[in-house]
């Protein structure tokens, strides 16, 4: 099974900026889809972003034009640049991948998480 480990996430003043990076290792033979969530506490996992193999992209409403995603296909590793932050964008971001194995099956993976606070 492959691990998603993230990285980047901390305390941010409104209208700060941060980048959270996510490398996937392990048994790869390929990725699909790589993507970002959050969640706040008592609420369900949202998306936020998402990115193909190709650069296909999509966002949410809530980040479209301040959050940016992309992506190393050489080195298994997503990213999500996060511009104009809100307190509302307050979280834990979580990275996940759709991986193929070598002998053609395909799972998800999830990150451990990581915290981003954005102070008023």
């Amino acid at each position: 099974q492959a691990q998603l480990v993230e990285s980047g996430g901390g305390l941010v003043q409104a209208g700060g900026s941060l980048r959270l990076s996510c490398a996937a290792s392990g048994s790869i033979f390929s990725i699909n889809v790589m993507g970002w969530y959050r969640q706040t506490p008592g609420k369900q996992r949202e998306l936020v972003a998402h990115i193909t193999s190709g650069g296909m992209t999509s966002y949410a409403d809530s980040v479209k034009g301040r959050f940016t995603i992309s992506r190393n296909n050489a080195k298994n590793t997503v990213y999500l640049e996060m511009d104009s932050l809100k307190p509302e964008d307050t979280a834990v971001y979580y990275c996940n991948a759709d991986i193929f194995t070598s002998l053609g099956a395909i799972y998800t993976s999830w990150g451990q998480g990581t915290q981003v606070t954005v102070s008023s």
